[in-house]
């Protein structure tokens, strides 16, 4: 199933055919593929090149998956169970020199896009989640305290929409969209539309 982007300007296919979808199979991915998603992930830029991510990784239900699994909230725990790896993301509140890090969320997500857009390119997907319990994880996986369970990524090939639960079925079938561009993009003050988008 395409859910390419219908976009107003072009853009690189990788990034028209990125889309986070539920129904996965349960395929396997090999070792070289998914670590090829991490290398994408490590050469991101960050700020200071300080590279505070950190991600487990659990795959094909071994210990790390089911223990990642436990932290999701039932709703996503309903869809998750048939993809083939679960990864919990995590960053470092801190720089290594010890300081206070206000951009490590940032980097940490810029990480992730990074993986996605690798992902994208071996016909994977990504479905990224904040719908779980990050207490748990910690507890969990024993995170020391100078580090914060973020997200949890669940990456896998596209599946069959018949697997899903009915109340899911109709978002993962419709059309995808986004805001116009007079809504995020400003000029002179917040909220003022950009010349950009004066014809």
């Amino acid at each position: 199933m395409s859910k390419e982007a219908k976009t107003t300007y072009g853009i690189h296919s990788l990034l028209s055919k990125r889309w986070s979808p539920r129904a996965f199979k349960k395929q396997s991915i090999s070792r070289e593929i998914l670590l090829s998603l991490f290398e994408a992930a490590r050469w991101s830029p960050s700020a200071f090149n300080d590279q505070p991510w950190y991600f487990i990784i659990g795959n094909n239900n071994d210990k790390t998956f089911l223990g990642i699994f436990e932290t999701l909230v039932e709703f996503n725990q309903l869809w998750t169970k048939n993809a083939p790896v679960l990864v919990l993301s995590c960053g470092r509140k801190k720089t290594q020199k010890g300081d206070p890090n206000n951009s490590f969320k940032y980097d940490v997500g810029q990480a992730v896009a990074h993986l996605s857009i690798q992902a994208t390119s071996h016909n994977l997907y990504v479905h990224q989640m904040t719908g779980f319990s990050p207490e748990k994880a910690t507890e969990v996986f024993e995170i020391p305290d100078e580090f914060e369970a973020l997200s949890v990524i669940v990456i896998g090939y596209l599946g069959d929409t018949a697997i899903l639960d009915p109340r899911m079925q109709k978002p993962e079938l419709a059309e995808r969209e986004r805001k116009s561009f007079d809504e995020f993009i400003f000029q002179d003050k917040f909220g003022k539309k950009s010349n950009l988008l004066t014809d």
